[in-house]
């Protein structure tokens, strides 16, 4: 079993920023995908970015457009999300989400099925 821990939400106004952070209980790179992904309450889970660990190769929801960018730390076994200009529309709740297969690269790397580990959550509130 993997140990996910996420932290960094908050409520912020439109045009906001934050930086969402995951710890990883194990090495991060012991991985082979490692994603966020968000819940807005009675919409299914959405995977926002996703990074390929060793290869370094990175995926993003193609409604972003550059807003949010993710990003690994393999000393201090971490993952982030840093995002940018947030909007109403991006509140909900943000879950760090880990591979242990290389199931993300078949069913694809945003997709809820492809992750055998996730964390509790952590939640952003966007606001007027």
């Amino acid at each position: 079993q993997v140990r996910l821990v996420e932290s960094g939400g908050g409520s912020v106004q439109t045009g906001g920023s934050l930086t969402l952070s995951c710890v990883f209980d194990g090495y991060i790179n012991n991985r082979d995908f490692v994603a966020w992904f968000r819940q807005i309450p009675g919409n299914e889970r959405e995977g926002v970015a996703a990074i390929e660990t060793r290869r370094s190769n990175k995926y993003y929801v193609d409604s972003l457009n550059g807003q949010f960018t993710i990003s690994q730390d393999n000393i201090a076994n971490m993952l982030y999300l840093q995002m940018n200009n947030l909007v109403s529309e991006d509140t909900g709740m943000y879950y760090c989400a880990a591979a242990d297969t290389r199931a993300p690269s078949h069913v694809g790397p945003l997709r809820v099925g492809g992750y055998d580990y996730w964390g509790q959550g952590t939640q952003v509130t966007v606001s007027a």
